[in-house]
């Protein structure tokens, strides 16, 4: 199905006409608002402290430590969504993946059911995580027990965050220890499918200049499939030092252990889900399994220099041991289903070391937010992987088996190849970056900058001992122009660039036929607004272009070797509105429309194929409104169009649209009952998919129940 590039051009069109006419709307209402601010400050001092459950509401935080030098939001030029703890906790979310359902621009893909894996402004990353700032890229589902809120920097970010990024980043802030207060709570839940959780969160000062914060659940896991359970282990001590007045010193270490079983989902049936076996599992329930074991331990200085010059300096250390297994549909008929399978594991060493310094002062007239910077790092991942073979009625065996249709599959017996793959990769990285977002004026700033990465990756295939070398040098620079015809709007523009060595975005191996192929490059254009409506209330819209060049495609000259000229563009538009509404009232909005396909022809696809996992329009919103001090009602609806579920565009997943509620009761200043109902219309739908034949169903309703006390 080929793209109709005319209508792209009208859509993209009418969007970047919409964002000026959007613009124009925030600035004649913005100039009403800023005329009675300045006669009502009092008002907007309460409005901007109103609290929830005796915290200021975390709807709409108005920085993300990310950008690394705490400018406002407001003054970043670049689309960001910030989920705070009082969101993640009101619509009771455990795991990252339940999180970014609420963030239009994010698509989730199933990551063959063992690992986080989205798809931002149309470009799929598994790699693209970070933990405080600091890259957490190994393949696992990533917790929220320990997450004060999640970040999501939408378009390439490679001066902050090197490879990658090229349509966005998502950062996790860890919990911090506070030195001024006891604090501690317990919360624990249980749904309607037996799925049941505990956690716990305590915060001990140890004196005037030492605390300790440690929090730990344990998660156990069930959902509407026949054959799923598992459970999730982690714990994460923090403490905090005061060494000076200047001076601050953070170590922290968390463990995780994962163990599930792996659900590839259903297959598809002429151009769509298969439709009667969502139910089903297409798998062993004996080897469906996956087990992660995670240690990370970082530690951080910040020093204040003086009063407009800080440094803050990190290190972290991490290793993750996973193992999994499956057997997993590959196609299906009216009657049967044609299955594979393998087994992989994955062993990796990562050491990070970062150094920020951040001054903020004046030259003249002109001041300046100077941010200069140095990383290093080092990965070191070994893996191998098995071939599932199956039992034949001559007595042989095969790489693949075709069982009936049933709601229980019978399988064969199941057997193992040798190593088809036994791989050994060290990735070394050096980059130095530097950023000033000059304030020429109060109305208009410049924000300019650069990165060097020298990145060399040595690989090792042990079946036939050979061994191979890449390195790639690369600038990437960042260019915006902030305007704010009033001190609570801003328009701007942004360009950056990013890039990824041609090996994946997990360097597990590299292949000698494209070894020597220059990265993949990610040019990011991007046309915003913000206005804070009121301290506590943000809305932002913003029109981008997402292009990504020097993809690999086969040299029709030379049979096993490839030339870069593949490409692809994305073009769309997002708006947000996010924070406290009223004094009882806040929540999120958020909506986004995307076009992307194949410009030039890649080894995947030919031009002009849409590119998968990109619904043309996604909308989301979640509200809660506190009825009392005592009894609040929640409210969210996800929506999205259908997408291909690969650049074959041979299945659609449908479109959707999910609405969950909730119930929130104080039954005391330490107790509170809350209840959360998943899925109220009972919507069948299928959120993401892995290739075309594994693809995920949606929980049906569900209701969970959640008690928390604080003591």
């Amino acid at each position: 199905m080929r793209i109709n590039r005319n209508k792209i051009g009208i859509n993209v069109t009418l969007s970047y006409r919409l964002l000026l006419t959007t613009a124009s709307l925030v600035l004649s209402c913005a100039a009403p608002f800023a005329a009675s601010a300045e006669t009502d400050a009092a008002a907007e001092a309460d409005q901007a402290s109103i609290v929830v459950n005796g915290q200021r509401s975390t709807y709409g935080p108005d920085s993300a430590d990310a950008t690394k030098t705490g400018t406002p939001l407001l003054d970043t030029p670049q689309s960001v969504t910030v989920l705070g703890r009082e969101q993640l906790d009101d619509q009771a979310v455990e795991q990252l993946n339940d999180a970014l359902r609420y963030v239009p621009g994010v698509t989730l893909g199933q990551g063959e059911g063992h690992r986080d894996q989205v798809v931002l402004r149309g470009q799929s990353s598994t790699a693209d995580f970070f933990l405080d700032g600091l890259r957490d890229d190994a393949q696992y589902y990533r917790p929220l027990y320990n997450t004060e809120r999640v970040e999501v920097l939408k378009g390439a970010n490679a001066l902050l965050f090197g490879r990658g990024g090229g349509g966005g980043i998502i950062n996790r802030v860890s919990k911090s220890a506070i030195f001024d207060r006891n604090a501690g709570s317990v919360a624990g839940g249980v749904d309607t499918f037996g799925a049941w959780s505990l956690s716990g969160d305590v915060n001990l000062p140890l004196g005037d200049a030492v605390a300790l914060r440690l929090n730990g659940t344990y998660e156990a896991f069930a959902n509407h499939r026949d054959v799923y359970d598992g459970h999730f282990i982690g714990i994460a001590p923090t403490l905090g030092v005061k060494l000076d007045e200047a001076t601050t010193l953070t170590l922290a270490y968390e463990y995780a252990r994962d163990d599930r079983v792996i659900d590839r989902g259903v297959p598809s049936l002429g151009g769509v889900p298969i439709s009667s076996y969502d139910k089903t599992f297409f798998g062993s329930p004996a080897l469906n399994h996956g087990t992660v074991d995670a240690h990370i331990a970082r530690a951080r200085i910040d020093h204040e220099l003086s009063d407009t010059l800080t440094l803050s300096v990190s290190g972290q250390f991490a290793t993750y041991d996973k193992f999994y297994a499956n057997v997993l549909p590959a196609s299906a008929t009216a009657s049967t289903v044609t299955l594979s399978g393998y087994e992989s594991g994955n062993g990796r060493t990562n050491w990070i070391g970062q150094a920020n310094l951040v001054w903020k002062g004046e030259t003249g007239p002109i001041k300046h937010t100077l941010l200069a910077g140095i990383e290093g790092g080092s990965q070191i991942s070994d893996a191998t992987r098995r071939n599932v073979l199956f039992a034949t009625s001559g007595g042989g065996a095969s790489a693949s088996t075709t069982v009936p249709l049933a709601r229980s599959l019978i399988l064969p017996a199941l057997s193992w190849t040798g190593l088809v793959t036994n791989g050994h990769t060290n990735v070394t990285s050096l980059s130095a970056y530097v950023q000033d977002q000059i304030e020429l004026a109060p109305f208009l700033q410049v924000i300019a900058g650069v990165r060097y990465d020298r990145f060399e990756i040595d690989a090792l295939n042990r079946l036939n001992a050979a061994a191979s070398t890449r390195q790639d040098s690369k600038w990437s620079p960042r260019l915006g122009l902030v305007l704010k015809p009033r001190e609570n709007v801003s328009l701007y523009a942004s360009y950056a660039k990013s890039f990824l060595p041609q090996s994946g975005d997990q360097f597990s191996a590299l292949d000698p036929a494209f070894q020597t192929l220059d990265p993949e490059a990610f040019r990011n254009l991007e046309l915003g607004v913000k206005w804070d409506v009121t301290p506590a209330l943000a809305f932002t819209a913003a029109a981008f272009q997402v292009d990504r060049t020097n993809t690999r495609v086969a040299d029709p000259a030379n049979p096993g070797f490839f030339v870069l000229t593949g490409a692809s563009r994305v073009k769309g538009l997002e708006a947000s509105l996010a924070g406290t509404f009223a004094p009882r009232w806040h929540g999120t909005l958020g909506y986004t429309y995307q076009e992307g396909e194949i410009r030039a022809a890649t080894s995947a696809a030919p031009a002009g194929r849409q590119l998968d996992k990109l619904p043309h329009h996604q909308f989301s919103a979640w509200t809660r409104y506190d009825l009392t001090d005592k009894l609040g009602l929640g409210l969210g609806v996800v929506h999205q169009s259908s997408q291909f579920a690969t650049i074959s565009n041979a299945v659609r997943l449908p479109g959707f649209t999910r609405i969950d509620a909730a119930a929130y009761y104080d039954v005391s200043e330490r107790f509170s009952l809350q209840l959360n109902v998943e899925n109220l219309a009972d919507t069948r739908y299928y959120p993401s998919a892995h290739t075309d034949n594994n693809i995920a169903t949606g929980e049906p309703i569900n209701a969970r129940l959640t008690a928390r006390v604080k003591f």
